[in-house]
């Protein structure tokens, strides 16, 4: 059963998901992990087969609550995640590196998010049809509307997971180095963040395209990753 939840409830980790190292770092924000999520594409899905710990890194789509995941219903790993197993799912966005006066205090600076619970298979065709749209719509938006929907043997093919974003931590670190003052006081060598910043490059069509074929505004214009990166500009840095 999905547990709704709405944007301005703060997370409140349960006993697996409180965190106890770098506790500091941890953030009580909804809407961080929700920012996260928007502005990441990639994802690892952890699960347990035969006894053994297994990560897969996958797209997925967030709507409200809900993230969905998707691949091959013949993934013996995503029908294992499917049977109602615990599974996990972590998402880090890197916004730089940081140097500092010593090498124990180098670190880097971070948004982080671990979601814990049990996904369900979505089976009803309407349901897999809107996770999926929400999924084609998170990584590649515009898409939806200008190609082919799924057939029936694509959607027989797709398994689709959905899980509730209800017991997750997550953890920011943000600005300046950590030093020890001995070493502000005695150390000449240069400290500081090296940003990271993702873009977008040049589009490369398909060779198969006609000639002449633009290149549409939703892929030549879309907006750079690194935009949703604004709002943690006035949060307070985190920096142990």
């Amino acid at each position: 059963m999905l547990i709704h939840v709405t944007e301005d409830i703060p997370l409140s980790p349960t006993d697996r998901s409180v965190v106890r190292r770098g506790n500091r770092k941890a953030q009580t924000d909804r809407a961080l992990l929700y920012e996260l999520l928007d502005s990441c594409l990639i994802c690892h899905l952890g699960i347990i087969r035969d006894g053994a710990p297994i990560v897969l890194p996958t797209g997925y789509g967030r709507d409200g609550d809900t993230l969905y995941l998707h691949g091959s219903t013949g993934s013996a790993s995503l029908v294992a995640s499917s049977q109602g197993a615990p599974v996990s799912v972590a998402v880090t966005r890197l916004d730089g590196i940081v140097y500092a006066r010593s090498a124990f205090h180098h670190s880097m600076n971070y948004l982080s998010a671990v979601v814990h619970g049990r996904a369900t298979t979505l089976t009803e065709p309407s349901a897999k049809l809107h996770a999926l749209r929400v999924l084609t719509e998170h990584i590649a938006p515009g898409s939806w509307e200008n190609t082919r929907r799924p057939s029936r043997k694509e959607l027989a093919a797709t398994s689709v997971l959905a899980l509730p974003l209800y017991d997750a931590s997550v953890k920011l670190r943000s600005g300046a180095p950590n030093d020890e003052d001995e070493d502000v006081e005695t150390h000449q060598g240069w400290a500081g963040v090296l940003p990271i910043q993702q873009h977008w490059g040049t589009p490369e069509p398909c060779p198969l395209l006609p000639d002449g074929t633009l290149v549409p505004d939703r892929v030549s214009n879309r907006p750079a990753l690194s935009d949703r990166r604004q709002e943690l500009d006035n949060r307070p840095p985190q920096t142990r």
